[in-house]
């Protein structure tokens, strides 16, 4: 298992702004303390104030979490430099990889265990995985319009197997992974897909938000 695939389960006991580590000089950053059954741990990242404060599930204190890194996003940091003084005479821009978190209550990730597990399901009925799940919807559109390319562009049956295997797959991971279910407007699919997957909740067909 990758390591930015790991789930750190625990007690959220507190977190915040603060130094990297605690007591440096340097600028701030965030951190989150959890209790683990193998004892304290703290996470950093500056991401992790954005996952907190955006969670779907609105973890507090006391609360059993899980804390996961599910990628990395490239963002511009300016680094001051100083003269003898200690006085900034210049700053100088570079880009860097920041570690992407989700941070939720547990329940959070066993719903979306079982999520995934209604993706990676082949023979799956569609409309009644959607009637049961209506968030999935834009997934398994996603699905579909990879089967019609695989099925327009690509030749031989066994590669366009792979292919739609690989994007069902990579969708079901990142499902599994807490990351946001995107929304489509149903106005704008094919005739097809619209009658596979309605009729669903008005809050789906408009494509309003799922989180």
């Amino acid at each position: 298992m990758r390591r930015d695939e790991t789930l750190t389960v625990g007690r959220l006991q507190e977190h915040g702004r603060a130094p990297y580590p605690f007591g440096s000089s340097d600028g701030l950053s965030y951190y989150v303390k959890v209790l683990t059954d193998r004892g304290a741990r703290v996470l950093w990242g500056k991401d992790l104030e954005r996952a907190i404060t955006q969670s779907a599930s609105r973890p507090k204190r006391g609360d059993l979490i899980g804390a996961r890194r599910v990628g990395r996003v490239a963002v511009p940091v300016a680094t001051p430099q100083r003269d003898g003084l200690g006085r900034v005479v210049i700053q100088s821009g570079h880009v860097a990889q920041r570690n992407r978190w989700v941070v939720e209550k547990v329940q959070f990730f066993a719903a979306r265990a079982k999520l995934a597990r209604s993706v990676r399901e082949v023979q799956a009925d569609i409309r009644s995985a959607v009637k049961s799940h209506p968030e999935l919807m834009s997934t398994f559109l996603t699905l579909r319009a990879a089967q019609e390319v695989a099925e327009r562009r690509i030749a031989d049956p066994r590669d366009r197997e792979r292919f739609v295997a690989l994007v069902r797959e990579a969708i079901a991971g990142s499902v599994k992974k807490g990351e946001p279910i995107p929304t489509v407007h149903i106005t704008k699919l094919p005739r097809a897909a619209k009658s596979e997957l309605s009729p669903l909740p008005t809050r789906y067909r408009t494509g309003e938000p799922t989180r």
